[in-house]
């Protein structure tokens, strides 16, 4: 489809919303009007007033939507925010009469759903009135609206326990048996950079020893840590026992209030790893089974099957794990809405703690890229997610975080489900950007939050693991300027 920009240049507005909504198009923005499908959106003032105003052309079908932009009172970011707002809906006004039906998630196209209801709630809306904009001028579905608001609830509950003072961290293993074929992750197969394993540690256990020598001078303490990937059982009981002794000879962990490891893959979960986590005071493990169809495993390029989840769902409850999640991804190649509804009826049979629902999401980076054929299973999709939100609720789970991802099928959403008072702290406060999480090691991003103002600073590791590895003398530079910013002074 080509595109044109009229009074504005909000490129990045306009295309965000026509590939919410048509995401099979290839967009190509040009100058002047052409014959065929076309978008046309124009930002027009009168008498002191802006108005968004968005033309389609399908099919030789045409429709329009234009919404005034209210921006009286408001400094530059936030008349920003309103005029992009305002180009995003009149666009999607004019494109919802082509479709089928209007997607679930209506116009909202940020991946963080619940923060935008939560700054309605702190700036004075009810949740009742932080639900009515959802639905009324942002178009969300009544089920969706329902899970966005408990899931800014629960970051509202949370963000009381967190102290000015009060940080994550977070420590990437890229390394996995095998590539599933979605995966955008940066992470190595051990076949293609096993011997890269050794070395990494050894960087990355440095890095450990700088950075909380930079978190004690800077009064910080940690609250939560998680250890993902790729897969962090990939490493032997003997390199997982070296990095947790790391982390707990350079950190102050007597304020941790949650450790999380992704043990992720069964084919490399074995009890003595199991052991070395659970004396490293690990408290919570992940067990991805993906799905608990042998074929669909095969599919997706897993080397594990179904009773290996079982049988690693077992070790870790004989290790003491009380708290275990599990991930399932709806939409993957080769599943069908009955097979799926026969892995969640299967978790919920082993009663972990956390269910995690994710919708199938292929980015760039994935060696499927189809975006056509994930966009084609939007009602298969659709199927798995309703009996999977209405399986969950009457097992005992409620949503508690939720966020959302370019290309994903149907347009939807990866959701947790915990057991009451089982929330995963750490995916709650950085999904919502709550409090100041660093990371270590290749492909990291540390972000230092402002927690007065919600100003959010970055600073990136290196992404891959020899560039990670070859960068091991500067990797703390980052974090230092993020602990320790610079104060402007100005001079009168």
């Amino acid at each position: 489809m080509k595109y044109i920009l009229e009074g504005h240049e909000m490129k990045h507005a306009a295309e965000e919303m026509l590939l919410h909504l048509l995401p099979t198009e290839t967009l190509t923005r040009v100058e002047t009007e052409q014959d065929g499908d076309i978008c046309i959106s124009a930002l027009t003032e009168q008498d002191g007033c802006l108005c968004a105003a968005a033309r389609v052309t399908i099919g030789g079908e045409t429709h329009a939507g234009s919404i005034p932009v209210l921006t009286e009172g408001l400094d530059e970011l936030s008349r920003k925010r309103a005029v992009s707002t305002a180009v995003k809906t009149s666009i999607y006004d004019a494109v919802v009469p082509f479709l089928k039906e209007p997607p679930v998630w209506g116009s909202l196209t940020g991946v963080r759903p619940a923060k935008l209801a939560r700054g309605l709630v702190e700036r004075g809306k009810t949740r009742g009135e932080a639900a009515e904009i959802l639905r009324s001028s942002f178009h969300v579905s009544p089920e969706r609206t329902a899970l966005t608001i408990r899931a800014a609830a629960t970051a509202m509950e949370l963000d009381q326990e967190i102290g000015p003072d009060d940080i994550s961290l977070y420590v990437g293993i890229p390394f996995c048996p095998s590539r599933c074929y979605y995966c955008s992750f940066v992470s190595s197969t051990t076949a293609q950079s096993g011997a890269l394993i050794e070395p990494y540690l050894e960087t990355l256990c440095g890095e450990i020893r700088e950075t909380a020598a930079l978190v004690r001078q800077a009064g910080k303490r940690v609250q939560s840590i998680y250890i993902g990937g790729g897969t962090p059982t990939t490493l032997s009981a003997e390199q997982l026992e070296r990095l947790t002794a790391a982390l707990a000879d350079s950190f102050d962990l007597s304020a941790l209030r949650e450790y999380t490891v992704e043990a992720g893959r069964p084919d490399t979960i074995t009890p003595e790893k199991l052991r070395v986590l659970k004396n490293a005071g690990v408290g919570r493990v992940s067990i991805n089974p993906q799905s608990m169809e042998d074929s669909v495993l095969a599919a997706i390029g897993r080397k594990h099957a179904a009773d290996d989840v079982l049988r690693a769902f077992d070790e870790a409850r004989q290790a003491g794990f009380r708290e275990i999640n599990m991930d399932v991804i709806a939409g993957l190649t080769g599943d069908t809405p009955e097979t799926f509804a026969h892995t969640i009826d299967t978790l919920i049979g082993l009663a972990p703690e956390n269910i995690t629902v994710h919708t199938l999401a292929i980015k760039r980076g994935a060696d499927l890229t189809d975006k056509a054929a994930a966009a084609a299973q939007h009602e298969t999709v659709s199927r798995m997610l309703d009996y999977a939100y209405h399986a969950l609720p009457q097992a005992g789970y409620g949503p508690y975080y939720l966020y959302r991802q370019k290309f994903m099928a149907g347009g939807y959403e990866n959701v947790g489900w915990c057991r009451p008072g089982t929330e995963c702290f750490y995916n709650v406060t950085m999904m919502e950007e709550l409090q100041t999480i660093l990371s270590l090691g290749a492909g990291g991003v540390s972000k230092r939050v402002d927690r007065d103002t919600g100003w959010i600073e970055r600073a990136n590791n290196p992404k891959y693991p020899l560039e990670y590895i070859r960068a091991a003398d500067r990797l703390a530079n980052g974090k230092r300027k993020l602990l320790f910013p610079k104060k402007i002074t100005i001079s009168v």
